[in-house]
């Protein structure tokens, strides 16, 4: 998949338009469109922008990575905190202090 691919896959599955993600990056609409299309290549320093609104890393834009090889080293609080409910039901700050000291717990006394 060519970097214009990536690019346009990213935008299309955050369900935003060329003009949105161009005006996000301070680029004209055609020249996002000809990033997508493969007739012009990015800067580095559009490159990282990209990178950095999608959360990518940009050796993934480039080919050298696939998405699923990306690696985020969240803590136990940041991916708690990113729970907002749970089979439907709402989960409480108390919630999230139990399944922090659970799992804490668990990662301490694993063999």
């Amino acid at each position: 998949m060519s970097i214009g691919n990536r690019i346009a896959d990213l935008r299309t599955n955050n369900h935003m338009s060329q003009f949105q993600l161009a005006k996000v990056l301070g680029i004209g609409t055609s020249t996002l469109g000809m990033y997508e299309t493969n007739k012009r290549k990015p800067s580095p320093k559009v490159l990282n922008k990209i990178a950095d609104y999608f959360d990518v890393s940009t050796d993934y834009l480039l080919g050298r990575k696939s998405k699923a090889d990306q690696v985020h080293n969240a803590t136990v609080d940041e991916a708690l905190g990113t729970i907002m409910s749970f089979e439907g039901q709402p989960v409480t700050e108390h919630d999230k202090k139990v399944m922090k000291d659970l799992l804490e717990s668990y990662l301490r006394n694993k063999e």
